[in-house]
């Protein structure tokens, strides 16, 4: 292998599913119990911020109940190992990544422990509750703070870089992810068309399966340890 070969690792919903974090699309999912427009939306947030804040301050609460699972310690062991570059960009707002021991990650839709300051828009790590009582660090506000979550209706965070990854990289990785969410589901075409080779692992067929060149379909903790092990020993070719 070259050392100046890159990889790009897009993960979704499913990846932390393996991990019992509750996803938001699945049947029985977070959108089938509650409406995305009351909690994931800066209309919705000003209408009812404590509402809000009581929806992230739980999910954040389960965050220590659960545990990375073999497929984020092999994306973990292929950034240790792998001799070009890898970078895990994730939809998941999770730090199940972090945990297994991935340092290259970037998260588009924001991260359940920091908040932001509607305010001064600054960013900054955040694992307690959060209140409309509690006022910004950085600027002094009161009442400003909300998760730094990508809300719909806004835009992901990094896309340049992420775009830059993308048109630059050889392998691009599409892990539990539907398919179906944008601008994410287009990454795959991005890539392709700058001369990647693209797979996806995923526990069945996604939505965009037919823009990729190889895949592979069943539980990413299983298929994912086996596939990195391949790639590392050079039996995957790409």
């Amino acid at each position: 292998m070259s050392g100046s070969r890159n990889i790009v690792v897009l993960t979704g919903a499913g990846i932390s599913a393996e991990s019992g974090v509750d996803t938001f699309r699945d049947e029985g999912g977070i959108w089938s119990q509650v409406r995305l427009e009351d909690v994931a939306t800066p209309e919705g947030f000003a209408a009812d911020p404590v509402r809000v804040q009581s929806f992230y301050n739980a999910r954040r609460a389960q965050l220590p109940l659960v545990e990375p699972n073999p497929a984020h310690f092999a994306l973990a062991r292929l950034e240790r190992e792998f001799e070009g570059s890898v970078m895990i960009v994730t939809q998941n707002i999770d730090d199940l990544h972090e945990r297994a021991g991935s340092q290259k990650v970037i998260h588009m839709h924001g991260e359940l422990k920091k908040a932001l300051c509607c305010a001064c828009k600054k960013s900054f790590p955040h694992e307690s509750d959060l209140s409309l009582e509690e006022a910004c660090p950085k600027c002094g506000q009161v009442g400003t703070l909300r998760p730094d979550v990508v809300w719909f209706g806004e835009m992901p965070y990094q896309m340049d870089r992420i775009y830059d990854l993308l048109r630059h990289c050889d392998l691009f990785l599409s892990v539990g992810t539907s398919g179906n969410v944008y601008p994410a589901a287009q990454f795959v075409q991005e890539a392709g068309q700058h001369g990647a080779h693209t797979i996806e692992i995923n526990l069945e067929p996604s939505l965009g399966v037919s823009d990729f060149e190889d895949t592979r379909h069943g539980k990413a903790g299983e298929l994912l340890p086996i596939f990195v092990d391949e790639l590392l020993t050079g039996s995957y070719h790409f």
